[in-house]
C-alpha cells in the first residue's frame, strides 16, 4: 500500500549543493518551486549523493548542503508547508537505486547526454557513478510516489528513464512504482551565460564573469553586468538572434513580470549602458531581501539543522513504506 498523499499531488526535486547558486537555478528551478506550493504537496531534495559524482571536498561539500538550505528558504520554500531534506541521509535513495540498477541497461545510460557531456568535461574521473547518475535520480522520483516532477529541458531525459524503469518492474512485479510526469520548466528555465550567451549560465563555470551569484554583492552585479556580452547593435528588441541582448531583456522580464511590449517602449531610444544598469537594478532589488533571510538562517543554525532533521524524519518515513513495497514485490529479504 501506499503511503496516501494530501489532497494535493506530490512534486519532488532537488539541486546539487556544489558552487554557488545563480539567477539561473532561481529563475529556473526554485522561484517556480515557490509557487508550486500553493498547488503541491512539496519535496525539495538537497541531492549531496548525485554531487559526489565529481570530486569534490568534504568539508566544502558539508558546508554547501547547509548553504543550499539556507537558500531554499530565503527563495521562499515554506518548511511549515514543504519538507526539505538531504538526500544522503535517507538510505532508501541508495537502495532503491541499486534495485533499479538490476534493470536498467547499460546502453540506456550510455546514451544519456548528459552522461557524454560530463565525460568529455571530466576525463579523468569518468567514474562508474557518473554513468548511474539517472537511475538515482529515478530511484529519487519513484521512492515518494512523486505525481510530478519540474525540470528544464536537460533533465527531461532523465525524467523519461524514470518512467520507463518505473514501467518496466510494474510488468514484471504488478502496480509496485507510481509513474510520474514530467513537468517542463520552460520559459526562464535557459538564462544564458553573461560572458557567452550562446552557453547556459552555469555554476560550474570556471570564470565568475558567467553568472550573477544569488549572494553577490551588488556592485559585483553592477560590475558583471557592465561586462555582458551583447553586439553592435543599437535598437533594444526581443530578437533570439541576438543573444546577448536577448539574455538581458529575458532576465529584466523575469524579475519584473512586464510584458515584452512593455519592456521594449521602456527602453526605446536608450542604448546598451542605460539597459545593463536597469538590469542590474532590478536583479539588486530582488535578490537583497533573500540575501538578507539567507544570511540571517546561516547566523541560527540550530535552526537549520532543525530542519532539516524535521525534513528528513518526514521524507524517511515515506521512503520506508515504498522500499517494503518493492522489497515484497521482488521477494527480498
Amino acid at each position: 500500500m501506499r503511503v496516501p498523499h494530501s489532497s494535493k499531488p506530490r512534486v519532488l526535486s532537488g539541486i546539487q549543493p556544489t558552487n554557488v547558486l545563480h539567477i539561473g537555478n532561481y529563475l529556473g528551478a526554485i522561484k517556480q518551486w515557490v509557487d508550486m506550493q500553493k498547488e503541491y504537496e512539496c519535496f525539495f531534495c538537497i541531492v549531496d549523493l548525485h554531487a559526489i559524482t565529481v570530486q569534490q571536498k568534504s568539508k566544502s561539500l558539508h558546508e554547501n548542503i547547509r548553504r543550499l538550505a539556507a537558500f531554499y528558504i530565503a527563495c521562499g520554500i515554506d518548511p511549515a508547508v514543504s519538507t526539505i531534506f538531504v538526500q544522503s541521509r535517507v538510505s532508501g535513495h541508495a537502495e532503491l537505486a541499486w534495485i533499479l540498477n538490476t534493470l536498467v541497461k547499460v546502453s540506456e545510460l550510455e546514451r544519456m547526454t548528459q552522461y557524454k557531456d560530463k565525460s568529455n568535461q571530466h576525463r579523468t574521473n569518468i567514474n562508474a557513478g557518473l554513468l548511474d547518475y539517472p537511475v538515482l535520480m529515478a530511484a529519487d522520483i519513484l521512492l515518494y510516489d512523486t505525481d510530478v516532477v519540474p525540470v528544464g529541458e536537460d533533465q527531461s531525459q532523465h525524467v523519461e528513464l524514470t518512467c520507463t524503469l518505473a514501467r518496466r518492474l510494474n510488468t514484471q512485479f504488478g502496480n509496485v512504482l507510481k509513474v510520474p510526469k514530467l513537468k517542463l520548466c520552460v520559459e526562464t528555465a535557459r538564462i544564458a551565460a553573461l560572458d557567452d550567451p550562446l552557453k547556459k549560465m552555469s555554476k560550474s563555470a570556471s570564470s565568475a564573469m558567467n553568472y550573477i551569484a544569488l549572494d553577490d554583492a551588488s556592485k559585483t552585479i553592477q560590475q558583471k553586468f557592465q561586462k555582458a556580452v551583447t553586439d553592435s547593435g543599437r535598437t533594444i528588441v526581443f530578437d533570439p538572434k541576438r543573444p546577448g541582448l536577448y539574455n538581458l531583456l529575458t532576465i529584466y522580464k523575469a524579475f519584473t513580470d512586464e510584458s515584452e511590449q512593455a519592456i521594449e517602449e521602456h527602453f526605446r531610444g536608450n542604448g546598451y549602458a542605460a539597459l545593463k544598469q536597469e538590469v542590474a537594478r532590478v536583479v539588486i532589488q530582488a535578490l537583497e531581501p533573500i540575501q538578507d533571510r539567507y544570511h540571517a538562517l546561516l547566523d541560527r543554525r540550530s535552526e537549520l539543522e532543525q530542519i532539516l532533521d524535521a525534513g528528513t524524519k518526514h521524507a524517511h518515513a515515506i521512503a520506508r513504506v515504498t522500499l517494503e513495497r518493492v522489497f515484497r514485490a521482488l521477494g527480498l529479504g
